[in-house]
This record gives C-alpha cells, structure tokens and sequence, in this order.
C-alpha cells in the first residue's frame, strides 16, 4: 500500500492519553503516562479542558513531557458552548487563551464541539468565530456540530470565511458529515466508535476505508494541510487499539 504524501502529514491519536493495561506493550518508556503515550503517537486531544480550566503551567508541564514535533488539540470550555452557547464569550475565550498559551508552538489547534440543540444563526455564529479566529490566528480550528442546521451552504460559507474546518465525525449526525469540510489547511475526525458510541470499535473494513481516504491525493491549499484523526471510543479502551490499527494500515502494514 502507498505511504500518503510527504506534504499530506497524517497524525493519528486519541482523546486523551491513557494507556489501557493491556495494550501497555505498545508503548516505550516515559517519566508520566502522557511521556509514554507520545512515544507511539504524535498528537492528542484534551478533552479535560470542556469540563474544568487547567492553569498555565499545566499546559507548560504537558509541552515540556513531549517530542518537538508533537502536537495537541484542546476543547473549549463547556461554559463557551454548551451554557452561553458562543454569545457574550469574549471572557471566558480569553482566559482559555491565557491557559493554552502554555502548550506554545505544540499547541495545533481548537476544537469546538456544539451541543446537539444547537442551531446556525449565522449572524452570531460569525462573530463567535471571528473572535476565535483572532484569538488563535495561526492555529487550526475545528468545528464538531450536531444540528441539522450546520449541515446547509450558510455554515460552508462560515468555515471559508474564517478557515474552519468541520469535524468529519462518526457517528455522522447526519448523511455526509462523516467527511470533515470547509477549510483545507486543517482536516479533523472525531471517530466515537459505532454502532454503540464510545464503547465500541471499529473493524479492519471501516479502518482500510479510512485509510484509503487519506491517501487520497488532494489539490490546491489542502495538499499541504495535516489531516488528524483522533479515536474517542476509550470507554472499553478501543480508541487505543484502532488507532495503532491505522497507523499500520498508513504504512502498509496489519498487526495481527
């Protein structure tokens, strides 16, 4: 099988970086958990910082435990948009930069998820990603919605606009949005696990197939954008086992 283009960096990972008893023996050696995470992986999603704020010098702790050319995504905070749901958030986004800022040039990017009952209004939803956009200005930012309302042209012009990528996520919320879309610097899956979210896995065929995907030559801007995937089935701690199930499908090689 072909390795994916030099220009087309593909990072595989997980939401968070637990390391389940049994699959210990895929890892090499660290002086903490995340340490011996990245010496198999090179990126993760913080999935912590939706529930409570980590301190500055958390995030400088977690830099410093990981190779240079590692690299984290980071949940916004829960407050942003599951309860002022993006209005009056100039605040709270603020703090959250004045955190993350720790992880330096390790940090990749933002990931915003929105709660299901959530619809597009595009006026406020346009000043909510201006303001992130500002606030992040070099980094990627991705946009997991689960209403049926960001699924229509309005939200395509949104994420050109200001250079979001939407999460290609699975389960799909709806027929299509399994493929991420809209900005190609940055391409972003959040695979839960299906059919039983977060607790299931996923076969060698749904695996092969998204393997394939990403080999896909691409054209224009997106040639040279990375493209993360991130498993988040870690209630069984499956997320683990198919990630390293991808990265040997990447370079051609099944682990039996």
């Amino acid at each position: 099988m072909s390795q994916p283009p030099p220009q087309q960096r593909v990072r595989v990972g997980c939401a968070g970086w637990s390391i389940p008893s049994g699959h210990k023996a895929l890892f090499g050696v660290g002086d903490s958990m995340l340490a011996r995470y990245a010496s198999r992986f090179d990126c993760v999603e913080i999935n912590s910082s939706f529930h409570r704020p980590h301190q500055r010098k958390t995030y400088e702790r977690w830099e410093e435990s990981v190779p240079a050319d590692f690299r984290f995504s980071v949940k916004l905070p829960k407050l942003v948009t599951h309860e002022l749901r993006l209005l009056g958030v100039a605040k709270p986004l603020d703090a959250f930069c004045s955190q993350v800022v720790g992880l330096g040039k390790k940090l990749g990017g933002v990931l915003v998820q929105l709660p299901p009952s959530l619809a597009l209004e595009p006026g406020s939803a346009a000043r909510f990603f201006a303001m992130l956009r500002r606030r992040f200005p070099t980094q990627g930012i991705a946009c997991e919605p689960r209403h049926a309302s960001w699924f229509q042209p309005a939200a395509d012009a949104l994420w050109e606009r200001h250079d979001i990528t939407r999460v290609g996520a699975d389960p799909p919320p709806v027929a299509g949005a399994e493929r991420p879309a809209g900005s190609g610097r940055w391409r972003y899956w959040r695979l839960h696990g299906a059919p039983r979210m977060y607790y299931s896995d996923y076969g060698d065929g749904a695996l092969a197939a998204l393997a394939a995907q990403l080999r896909q030559p691409r054209e224009g801007r997106m040639r040279r954008g990375e493209y993360w995937v991130l498993f988040d089935n870690t209630a069984h701690g499956h997320a683990t086992k198919d990630a390293v199930r991808l990265q040997s499908l990447l370079v051609g090689t099944m682990p039996g």
